[in-house]
């Protein structure tokens, strides 16, 4: 059975007594240096990345448009362009009203590039620096498609499982749901936490189906019989609000709290690009660190722009200012975009027995198992690095 990394517990969360043993036997982080690497402050420096990065940023999202990738849209300046076919904006690349000098071009994800992984992407078509990807998407594809995380903007997974609280008042954790014959939905393409979850006994092979296809209709049409997949910040709202066949509460609970520690829309390099790209991640990784900040900050003009480019891009997705609005409200209520155990934001923990060793710790072997080939020796400096990141950047305490 795998072990349950319970470190980063949050409030509402409980396990079961045998869960929760292997928990304790999964160990505590490590103490010391909280970047895990001892790195120098970088800082913004003049504002300027003419010259030491490519004329033209590109960074591939995950999925269509949305403020949930604010990390980059929050460095798009006015006066951006939008190419409506290939789902992709191109603007001044500008940090805190200040062109940079350079440009930034943000494309979606998803079904804009055939639902391929972003790490694939980016081996796919090197014009792409930044791909936004979950951190075992780099364990999976470690040997020949390496990726290297330069900032985390998301501490904390929005990833969840969500019910109808109506139906299933009892439920508070994924493991709740295991102890019931409950049908839980999932993506297939995303199974990773899935196995994870069946490793622990937190949930059972008879009752997980990689079916789901991102439709409310067969939670509607089972009047809520099922668990699925979703994001924090998305479904519950939307298929409160926006869908009249469901239109009411759901309940979930975040994968995070079932013990896979996770990072959700980081943004990685290509591994062998490090050395390459380090002038200009010096000056590019802090203005990610500051558009993080402003955005949660100040959300309102982010959202007025990643909704008109919605609309001009004639994406099969919609958005709504209230939809936009409670993802943020979501972020913060929940800490999902927090400095997390620094002061710092953006950062992994890569300290020794640290969140990415023990992701690596569980991936590492649900790889093995399906044959998939990993780099050897994988470590947590092969796949993150906080060496770009300012340390004196930070939300404010609230």
């Amino acid at each position: 059975m795998l072990p349950v990394d319970r470190s980063r517990r949050r409030p509402r969360a409980t396990l079961t007594a045998g869960v929760l043993a292997a928990a304790l036997a999964a160990g505590c982080t490590g103490g010391g240096d909280p970047t895990g690497e001892g790195g120098a402050p970088v800082g913004i420096g003049d504002g300027s990345l003419a010259g030491v990065c490519p004329a033209t940023v590109v960074v591939q999202t995950s999925w269509f448009s949305q403020v949930e990738h604010f990390a980059a849209y929050q460095l798009l300046g006015a006066g951006y362009t939008v190419d409506a076919k290939r789902k992709r904006v191109t603007g001044p690349l500008v940090s805190q009203g200040k062109d940079t000098g350079v440009d930034i071009e943000i494309r979606a994800g998803g079904p804009a590039i055939g639902f391929q992984q972003v790490s694939a992407q980016m081996y796919a078509d090197r014009s792409i620096m930044l791909g936004m990807l979950p951190l075992d998407e780099a364990i999976q594809n470690s040997q020949d498609q390496p990726v290297t995380g330069v900032i985390t903007p998301y501490d904390i997974d929005p990833l969840v499982i969500m019910w109808d609280p109506e139906r299933y008042p009892r439920f508070s954790t994924v493991a709740d749901i295991g102890q019931t014959d409950t049908r839980v939905l999932f993506f297939s393409g995303e199974r990773t936490y899935i196995d994870y979850l069946l490793g622990t006994g937190q949930l059972r092979q008879s009752q997980v189906d990689g079916s789901y296809d991102g439709s409310p209709d067969r939670m509607a049409a089972s009047r809520g019989a099922i668990a699925v997949q979703g994001f924090a910040t998305s479904e519950p709202w939307k298929w409160q609000h926006e869908v009249p066949a469901w239109g009411r509460p759901l309940a979930y609970a975040l994968v995070s709290d079932s013990g896979y520690p996770n990072y959700r829309n980081l943004l990685a390099i290509r591994a062998g690009e490090k050395a390459e790209l380090a002038g200009c991640l010096r000056r590019l990784v802090p203005m990610l660190q500051q558009a993080t900040v402003d955005f949660m900050t100040a959300p309102e003009p982010l959202i007025r722009t990643v909704l008109s480019i919605v609309d001009a891009t004639r994406q099969a997705y919609t958005d709504s200012v209230d939809r936009s609005r409670h993802a943020v409200d979501v972020m913060r209520d929940e800490g999902l975009v927090t400095n997390g155990r620094t002061p710092m934001i953006g950062d992994f923990d890569l300290a020794p027995g640290g969140r990415v060793a023990r992701l690596l710790a569980i991936d590492v072997p649900i790889f093995q198992g399906q044959r998939k080939k990993l780099r050897p020796g994988l470590a947590p400096a092969d796949i993150a690095t906080n060496e770009f990141l300012d340390p004196t950047l930070g939300l404010p305490a609230r």
